[in-house]
């Protein structure tokens, strides 16, 4: 057993985009939680939103801790649990349903009923309840992963980003091997989903996007065509590379209008949209060019379906490779430079980690 501290250092919201390191209790774990003593939490733009205007189900400010993409080692383990030891080197996913909703009983705990009612048995650790900017935090063992030695805490701090991406390509049908892909935004979630098409045997893969630097970095991710839109016209290269027919799916992972209007455009008849990114204000769509050619919209909240378990594969066999989307790194003593960093994309910023132990 480990020896653990009764206080530890944690990032918490005092108020809307007010962030502070404060002393607070280290948590202790229920019979069917591991304690995680934290080595790297990303920063994702879920935190952003929800540090400006609270999402729901969110904690009181002044005892709410955010963070929801981390890793670690196991410190302590419930009265229950021997699906885990002391030591081992874990990642995490944010959602675990409450188990008791029709929506759970089916599998599907992202979209559970009973979503930010801890006493129901719901728990999203960074959205609905305390998360991983903290050198310790309380996981259901359902929400936990193994990962290898040869895989980095950061590395495995985006996990649950893959995992995300992953829910989505199942969510399509699972099925993929041969299609041309489109992806939108060249962020973690679309260099991500690079990465994942090639895992998954897509056909051909254009990735969209207007930051060099951020285009840069998906030249060793697999992507067959990068495309700046400021530089070239996205639709004529489309349909150039696939016989004036469109795509057989295009993934929205840049959270703007003109990229849900550009991947709706430029599928095919009876195509698919799948959006990983959204914005936070309603704004028009072409449902007529939707309706007309048979094409379908798909949605994912978070890393369902035991994708992080999946993404976890990815990462232990090196079927990914995520560690170039990693750019900077901050103690959690400065996370608020962190997140002006990553905020405001300084130095090609793309996943910003803190480091809670240091």
């Amino acid at each position: 057993m480990l020896k653990i501290p009764e206080y530890m250092k944690a990032v918490v919201l005092m108020g809307p985009d007010k962030l502070e390191v404060r002393d607070m209790k280290v948590p202790v774990p229920g019979p069917v939680d591991v304690l995680i003593k934290v080595e790297s939490c990303a920063l994702c733009g879920s935190d952003t939103g929800l540090i400006h205007k609270p999402f729901p189900g969110q904690p009181p400010y002044g005892e709410f801790i955010i963070g929801h993409e981390y890793s670690g080692t196991v410190a302590a383990l419930g009265e229950t649990v021997d699906e885990f030891a002391v030591g081992d080197r874990v990642t995490v996913e944010a959602h675990n349903g409450c188990g008791r909703c029709r929506n759970c009983r089916l599998g599907n705990y992202t979209g559970c009923l009973n979503y930010g009612h801890p006493e129901k048995g719901h728990r999203a650790n960074g959205f609905t309840t305390n998360g991983g900017n903290a050198q310790y935090v309380i996981n259901h063992i359902n929400t936990v992963h193994k990962i290898a030695d040869n895989v980095s805490f950061d590395e495995a701090s985006l996990a649950t980003n893959l995992g995300c991406v992953l829910y989505g390509f199942e969510t399509l049908g699972g099925f993929i091997a041969g299609d041309t892909i489109v992806i939108v935004g060249p962020g973690p979630l679309g260099l991500s989903a690079v990465q994942a098409a090639r895992a998954l045997g897509a056909g051909k893969i254009i990735l969209l996007g207007t930051r060099d630097s951020r285009l840069k970095v998906a030249e060793n991710t697999g992507a067959d065509i990068i495309v700046n839109t400021k530089k070239q016209d996205p639709m004529e290269v489309i349909m150039r590379e696939t016989g004036g027919k469109g795509c057989d799916i295009a993934i929205e992972a840049s959270g703007s209008e003109a990229g849900l209007g550009l991947s709706i455009k430029s599928t095919k008849r009876m195509g698919k949209v799948l959006l990983l990114a959204f914005p936070h204000k309603p704004f028009p769509a072409d449902f007529e060019d939707l309706a007309l050619n048979n094409k379908h919209i798909f949605t994912v909240r978070g890393e369902g379906w035991a994708n992080v378990g999946r993404a976890a594969v990815f990462l232990n066999k090196g079927i990914v490779d995520l560690k170039p989307l990693i750019t900077h790194t901050f103690p959690l003593a400065k996370i608020n430079e962190a997140f002006d960093t990553f905020n405001n994309r300084i130095d090609g910023a793309i996943k910003v980690i803190t480091k809670p132990q240091e």
